[in-house]
């Protein structure tokens, strides 16, 4: 993680905002998502020229246009494997990756999840509005089964992923979801996203007002969310509206509170090391998020893939074992000779 310089110029939200003009759909979740970045980045104290933004291709990933610092719109799902480059070359840097659920879970699934279990420092930010927008409302890997869209109109037939679950079966040491709209939430997660150490994936549900609108009402509406939203908190016990969360055999369930011992509801512990907690936290909401908890589902150390390779290209340039190896290995055994 690049280090604080502390004689680094104190800077504003206003500091962070390029001279692009801002293009998305009047209403778009990206907007809210936008300003709560641009807020949240003097926290870290850097220097504008510390930080990288790198995206791929989809409406979101038009993020680094509007940031002051260095930043690079890449291509169709690569945006974690040219971020692994980047962040294992100039550990200097804070790297953060803007996706959604079309770039990151269909052409850049396989980049996803390998950035994921190797633990490399990125902060990875998809913002998932179940919905293809900037090609014009196609179904895309998050879609509800059913849905009625211009490349599935008799309604869709796959099955959706999970982001959280993908992202902890693939042992991500920090997954956490939030909401584009709730800005104090959302601003909380990048923060601990911020502070750890290695991958951290943060779901961010995003509205698409255009192709998908209100796909996320039932948990902003203040007549339904109350029952809905389940708000996680490190040390302590799980609970939303008059309900709570207990163990049910090898996973979770939903009961309601006056029919539960207080000890039997369970403690949020996002530092558990064990991968399964945090993944029957992820299975506790369907895709019709009637529980869908929110906040830092599992927060873990674990050595880092950058750190790991740096440490190789040291020891491999300053060992002198080592080069007398690779000295004996390129002048020993049979050669060619090219006349």
């Amino acid at each position: 993680m690049a280090d604080v310089k502390l004689d680094a110029p104190k800077l504003k939200a206003k500091d962070f905002k390029s001279s692009q003009e801002v293009r998305w759909c009047p209403g778009c979740g990206d907007y809210a998502i936008l300003a709560a970045m641009q807020s949240f980045l003097p926290e870290l104290g850097l220097e504008r020229e510390k930080i990288a933004f790198v995206s791929g291709i989809g409406c979101s990933s038009r993020f680094p246009y509007y940031l002051n610092t260095y930043g690079m719109h890449s291509i169709h799902g690569r945006a974690p494997a040219i971020a692994t480059g980047l962040a294992t070359s100039r550990d200097d840097l804070s790297v953060w990756v803007v996706t959604g659920d079309g770039d990151a879970l269909s052409i850049g699934g396989n980049h996803l999840i390998h950035a994921l279990r190797r633990n490399v420092n990125l902060k990875i930010l998809l913002f998932n509005n179940r919905i293809y927008g900037l090609t014009k409302g196609q179904y895309s890997p998050t879609s509800e089964p059913g849905k009625l869209t211009k490349s599935s109109p008799m309604g869709s037939v796959d099955a959706p992923f999970n982001p959280l679950s993908l992202a902890l079966g693939a042992e991500a040491t920090f997954v956490a979801r939030t909401l584009d709209s709730d800005r104090a939430h959302l601003q909380e997660v990048l923060r601990a996203a911020a502070a750890h150490e290695g991958s951290a994936f943060v779901e961010i549900y995003q509205n698409c007002p255009i192709f998908n609108d209100n796909a996320f009402e039932t948990l902003k509406n203040p007549e339904s969310r109350d029952e809905a939203l389940i708000r996680l908190q490190d040390g302590e016990p799980i609970r939303f509206g008059d309900r709570v969360v207990v163990q049910s055999g090898y996973g979770l369930e939903v009961k309601n509170a006056s029919d539960v011992d207080e000890k039997d509801v369970v403690i949020h512990k996002s530092d558990v090391d064990d991968p399964a907690y945090a993944f029957a936290l992820s299975r506790l909401s369907g895709i019709e998020l009637d529980h869908t908890p929110v906040g830092v589902f599992r927060n873990v150390k674990r050595p880092t893939y950058d750190e790991g390779v740096r440490r190789q290209v040291n020891e491999a340039a300053t060992g002198v074992d080592r080069k007398d190896a690779l000295d004996r290995l390129l002048h020993s055994g049979d050669t060619w000779t090219v006349l």
